[in-house]
């Protein structure tokens, strides 16, 4: 009988410790993909892996609704395009906190820990069009999260990109928000300090490297081999540690040493550039993994930390203007096949994350070049049409697809406009150049993708959309 407990305290032991080894680790959802999961096949994803914090991008109560009684804790999304009538009429952010965020504030409901208000408003690229509006957006929301007596529960923020704050090439120690935006930061600051609100930023080693061709590569990782930056007497290794050291200096100089720091976002691509492979993805993975399993933060922030990786799945309708990779950030694949092995836990025992289950996806036919054509005049203007308004960034750089010949190539093009278009008979004429064929057109390791069946059924609030409508939809986000 004591060998039988002490056998059932171990398995119970075993099964605390994976996951408390998953509590700081989050995901990030995005849905800029021209065919979704279903968020019922997305919340067994998490379970599965034991992942229990998600980051959405909205807050659409149809999606939210599904992570209630799951015991993931889930971060809501406000996008920057409605914080100008929060900011300026504080009974739209009372709706808003009434429609989003109270209703699913039940018993056996969902867990919201925080309100991400706005998406790195504050970018340069932004020239300040959400300078006036995000901080009184963000007040007014916190404010009305206080009146229905929910304050210590859920904590408002705002989803930052790291340049916010630098520090020139004078190491952590001389790091300071941003001149332009100074002012308004330390009021932002201090406002989380009072309502002991988190700090969330966005820190991407990835972007570091692909922005900077003197950035040394050894850096952007966490296995010692970078040449050490001394600063102050402490020894950086990697970029992360300096950035976050470096937005630490930034908030004690604002006088917000209280502040709790998140990262928000972060990840490596696995395709779309020349450093975006999933060899380098793992290798990135791999050391991120084991620096969240020491529970140790910076040399500055001696704490755990919550990260919220980036990004669960692909999403083949990202804008490409940063780069062909922003479709490319996904852990797993768009149909939530993980791309390669990992150990969320830090242990190094990788293995295949579980897969996504009961996917359903369209008939298993693809559309082709049809290599019987003659008249080939046509051909380049059809492969432009088609990349032109599908993702083909698949093909280029050093990925697996981009080593295709050049039917192949045509194949590809053609196949990922028909899938995205919901294999719609009409998106594979081509001028009589294509084909629907029945076998599996994937050649190699290069994958010609399914759409999913979802895709029909991807509702957006309460109202059901076409694939046609979602795929115009997402073309206006693009463009």
């Amino acid at each position: 009988m004591k060998m039988a407990w002490a056998a059932a305290a171990l398995v119970v032991a075993a099964a605390v410790q994976l996951m408390a080894a998953a509590d700081g680790m989050g995901v990030n959802w995005g849905t800029q993909a021209s065919q979704n999961l279903h968020p019922s096949i997305i919340v067994q994803m998490l379970k599965d892996n034991n992942i229990n914090k998600i980051k959405l991008f909205d807050s659409d109560s149809w999606v939210v609704k599904y992570f209630a009684g799951t015991g993931i804790d889930v971060m809501l999304g406000i996008p920057n395009n409605q914080l100008a009538s929060l900011a300026k009429d504080y009974d739209n952010a009372k709706d808003w906190v009434k429609q989003n965020l109270t209703k699913h504030l039940y018993d056996g409901g969902v867990n919201i820990r925080y309100v991400a208000v706005g998406n790195e408003p504050f970018l340069k690229s932004y020239n300040g069009s959400n300078l006036a509006t995000t901080f009184p957006a963000l007040k007014n929301i916190q404010r009305a999260i206080n009146e229905h007596g929910l304050g210590d529960k859920v904590k408002a923020t705002i989803p930052q990109n790291a340049d916010v704050y630098d520090s020139g090439t004078d190491g952590p120690s001389a790091g300071n928000f941003r001149s332009d935006i100074r002012d308004l930061m330390t009021q932002i600051v201090s406002f989380f300090q009072e309502n002991g609100s988190p700090f969330l930023v966005n820190i991407y080693p990835f972007l570091s490297l692909y922005g900077n061709p003197d950035f040394p590569v050894e850096f952007a990782f966490f296995d010692g081999g970078a040449a050490p930056v001394v600063d102050g007497g402490i020894s950086y290794t990697n970029m992360l540690d300096a950035n976050l050291d470096t937005l630490v200096w930034s908030l004690k100089k604002a006088g917000a040493t209280g502040v709790k720091v998140i990262i928000g976002e972060i990840g490596w691509p696995t395709d779309g550039d020349g450093s975006a492979t999933v060899d380098l993805a793992k290798r990135f993975y791999d050391g991120l993994f084991k620096k969240m399993a020491t529970k140790k933060g910076t040399p500055l922030y001696q704490e755990d930390i919550e990260y919220y990786l980036f990004s669960l799945t692909d999403e083949n309708q990202k804008s490409v203007a940063p780069g062909d990779f922003e479709r490319h950030w996904g852990v797993f694949q768009y149909d939530g096949k993980p791309k390669f092995p990992m150990d969320f836990k830090g242990t190094g025992n990788d293995k295949m994350p579980i897969a996504a289950k009961n996917v359903p996806y369209m008939e298993s036919k693809w559309c082709v070049y049809n290599t019987d054509v003659k008249n080939l005049d046509k051909l380049p203007g059809n492969m432009d049409y088609a990349c032109s308004r599908a993702d083909c960034t698949s093909l280029n750089h050093v990925g697996p697809c981009s080593k295709l010949d050049q039917a192949s190539r045509i194949s590809y093009a053609f196949n990922i406009f028909f899938q995205m278009n919901a294999q719609d008979v009409e998106s594979c004429e081509f001028d009589g150049m294509a084909r629907i064929v029945e076998a599996n057109a994937s050649t190699g390791n290069c994958l010609f993708p399914l759409a999913l069946e979802d895709s029909a059924g991807w509702k957006l609030g309460a109202r059901v959309w076409p694939a046609t409508v979602l795929f115009g939809l997402a073309l206006l986000s693009v463009f």
